[in-house]
């Protein structure tokens, strides 16, 4: 092993000279380290062992045995553990610390980590573990990642189960963890509570201890819980920050610098059951084929100001987090659901998009201000389509739709990607029990105000890149090359064709898929160009809408739940002199952007793409479990499934009109060899060719629906579901010949891979 260090003096080391290594050593030091440093044998290695716990006891450096530091100072190199995201930046402490010391650990600011090929790396976010260079200077420590570390937290979030000898084990509630942790430590928890662990030590055989109890995991609103947890969802707001925002709700309106709109019938037009209301619509006709529209924006910046407390936790945050049964929002309620709110009958500060549409549907002008308006209605999207479609709406819908038509037509004329993708619903009763799952219908008041946004989100863009503003862009790129080779060979498979060498456009998807007339091939084709498309995310660097068909496009309209307009809403405020007089008190004199966000505007937009994500996930997720419990009371029952997705141990298929995707695994298909076609995206039989292929429609028989982790498995309806066990239970097994111990339900033993999992790669001749 190459040392950087120099050579150190041979035999038992001052307690100085210990320190002096553990500070300078280029790997974690750990007592194996020091003892090969210093060249020590034998009776050295007793006498170093008792050396290092007096300096520990002295407070010289901690109790680790595996990797030692300086109390008070950090290791050259050591992991770190992200505890924090401010400002764009990554704060983190060393991952060893304990939790119980007196002193309070050294919080190190991370420096950008670089990917492969000198790339950006994906951003950091709370809870990532890295190995990171650090030090520390006279404006405090600092820390330089080499490479990211995988995580230790990963399925420590699960039920207590106590086996027939009296040990306690940690069942995960994530589906992809297939094994439980023995529990070391169980505190007050009880069988059968859901807790949240940490490791013991750095093996993953180590066992965890309990460190909180969430209680009992299938009382209504634990899945989300579950989830929050899970994902490290920041859900309580600090006493700060309520008490800003309590402040920050109490700010004066200026009639004198504001545009008053307050006589306009703007209607705002959300979900039955939306909990805020950032954006509201009006139009009327200009006389020449075209419409004069508005597109009123809670003025949220106006409220949460740039440096403020309220400002450093909603960037934490990037975005609600929607559930089934809560939100976690971005903003504290007194904001998100009352003062920013744009609801009936009250005053509320707005940003407002002026449009002028002309007879083709092209937005030909446009200009922002900061107004006042009062909404003159909060109207559901089933009950606004209802007043349309009774042939007698009112004048203002009738204008809406009138101006919609145009704006639609212009969009078919760009020929954005159309992808009909289903999004499921879960409606609660008031126990919090699971009322009813279906899948949200598709109306024409979700088109209109989704064009509308459309349409406020490229006129803000574009207002900002004629001033040379900064830009919070929302990219979605043109699929990769790689994608698209994948997509080639797919199509191959069907007797389709995709040509590389042409330019690749949304509408190149549109005809392909409108090509296609058989509606079960039609689901293949969608879900290979669904997985062919790039994930969309925000940053200041344009590199257009692929999906929208569009140039330059940003998010704008929803600044209570997402921190990325926010920004665009501050850079407007420069751009074009909004700003509001300064507020009395002690909040922050401004509402455009700080020099702070200027400079850090990659930092800043990498993280909330992370946050984004972080909430897709968890909502995913929640969605999962919620449905697995609601089907836990159907297993045996035989449903309309289609196939999303295959892989060589079996593939992947959710019920149609309902979701949540569940495992067929290959050893259910019989004793058949099936192969796994990768290019076609099949599991294939080696006698009878039977073929399993993306969206295949077929029906199966549930076998399992675990509600804790969200996971369904299916079997063909011919299976044998007899052996199902009941859900909670654990099959009892018989001891194996080969098994060296057994702790509970917990077997040790022969290694390699389980007899019932079918080898998949080639077969030997």
């Amino acid at each position: 092993m190459t040392r950087s260090s120099p050579k150190h003096p041979q035999g038992l080391p001052t307690k100085k000279q210990v320190l002096d290594f553990i500070q300078s050593s280029d790997t974690p030091a750990g007592k194996r380290e020091i003892a090969r440093a210093f060249g020590l044998k034998g009776q050295e290695k007793i006498k170093l062992k008792a050396l290092l716990k007096d300096m520990a006891e002295e407070g010289l450096i901690d109790g680790k045995r595996t990797a030692y530091h300086r109390m008070g100072g950090v290791p050259k190199v050591t992991v770190l553990r992200v505890v924090d995201i401010e400002d764009g930046e990554a704060i983190a402490i060393p991952d060893n610390w304990e939790p119980d010391a007196e002193e309070k650990p050294p919080r190190l600011t991370l420096r950008e980590m670089k990917g492969k090929g000198g790339k950006r790396a994906p951003a950091l976010k709370r809870g990532d573990r890295v190995l990171a260079r650090t030090e520390e200077r006279e404006s405090g420590w600092i820390a330089f990642p080499m490479k990211k570390l995988p995580a230790r937290s990963e399925g420590l979030l699960g039920v207590v189960e106590i086996d027939k000898a009296g040990k306690a084990w940690l069942a995960p509630v994530d589906k992809r963890i297939r094994s439980s942790s023995p529990i070391s430590d169980v505190g007050e928890a009880e069988a059968g509570q859901l807790v949240l662990c940490e490791r013991t030590g750095r093996s993953e055989r180590s066992g965890v201890k309990v460190i909180e109890v969430i209680g009992d995991p299938l009382a209504p609103g634990a899945f989300s819980l579950i989830a929050i947890a899970k994902h490290g969802i920041p859900h309580i707001f600090p006493d700060a920050v309520h008490e800003e925002a309590r402040r920050a709700s109490n700010l004066k309106l200026s009639e004198s610098k504001r545009e008053d709109l307050r006589q306009l019938p703007i209607v705002a037009i959300d979900p039955a059951d939306a909990r805020d209301h950032d954006d509201a619509i009006w139009a009327e006709p200009d006389g020449k084929g075209g419409y004069n529209a508005l597109v009123a924006i809670a003025d949220v910046s106006f409220y949460v100001r740039p440096g403020s407390a309220l400002d450093r936790e909603a960037r934490k945050r990037g975005n609600s987090v929607y559930f089934p049964d809560r939100v976690v929002p971005m903003l504290p309620e007194i904001l998100s659901a009352d003062v920013c709110s744009l609801v009936e009958d009250e005053t509320r500060a707005a940003m407002a998009c002026h449009l002028h549409i002309d007879g083709e549907g092209k937005v030909t002008k446009f200009r922002f201000t900061r107004a006042l308006v009062k909404i003159h209605q909060n109207i559901a999207y089933e009950d606004a389509q209802r007043e349309v479609d009774s042939g007698k709406p009112p004048e203002y819908l009738e204008h809406l739709w009138g101006a919609w038509k145009l704006l639609a037509a212009a969009r078919h004329k760009r020929d954005p990607l159309e992808l009909d993708l289903p999004e499921r619903r879960v409606q609660l009763n008031d126990k919090g029990d699971i009322d009813e799952i279906a899948v949200r219908e598709r109306l024409d008041a979700h088109r209109v105000v989704e064009d509308f946004m459309i349409a406020a989100n490229v006129a803000a863009a574009k207002a900002l890149e004629a001033k040379n503003a900064p830009v919070v862009y929302r990219i979605h790129e043109t699929p990769a090359r790689e994608k698209l080779i994948a997509l080639r060979d797919y199509l191959q498979t069907l007797g389709m064709k995709l040509a590389l060498g042409q330019v690749i456009t949304p509408g190149l998807f549109n005809r392909m898929l409108k090509d296609v007339s058989d509606e079960a091939e039609k689901a293949q084709v969608m879900e290979a160009v669904l997985r062919s498309q790039m994930q969309a995310y925000y940053g200041p660097a344009n590199a257009g809408h692929f999906g929208l068909a569009l140039s330059s496009y940003a998010h704008f309209t929803s600044p209570i739940r997402r921190y990325s307009d926010l920004l665009v809403h501050r850079a407007l405020v420069d751009a074009y002199g909004l700003e509001q007089p300064k507020p009395p008190g002690s909040l922050p004199a401004t509402t455009g952007l700080s020099d702070r966000d200027r400079s850090n505007l990659s930092q800043i937009t990498d993280a909330i793409s992370q946050t984004e994500r972080r909430a897709m996930e968890a909502e995913r997720d929640t969605i999962d479990r919620y449905v697995a419990a609601w089907l836990s009371g159907r297993v045996g029952e035989t449903f309309d499934t289609r196939i999303t997705g295959v892989q060589g141990f079996g593939f992947f298929a959710t019920i149609e009109g309902l979701g949540g995707d569940g495992l067929v695994p290959i050893s259910t298909l019989g004793s058949e060899y099936f192969s796994h076609d990768e290019a076609a995206h099949a599991l294939i039989g080696e006698k009878s060719g039977t073929r399993f292929t993306v969206g295949d429609r077929l029906k199966l028989k549930l076998a399992e629906a675990n509600a804790l982790t969200g996971a369904l498995k299916f079997v063909l309806p011919d299976s044998d579901t007899s052996a199902i066990e009941p859900r909670g239970r654990r099959p009892e097994r018989k001891p194996r010949r080969d098994a060296q111990k057994k702790a509970g339900n917990h077997t040790v033993g022969k290694r390699g891979r389980p007899g019932n999992i079918r080898h998949q790669g080639r077969r030997r001749k």
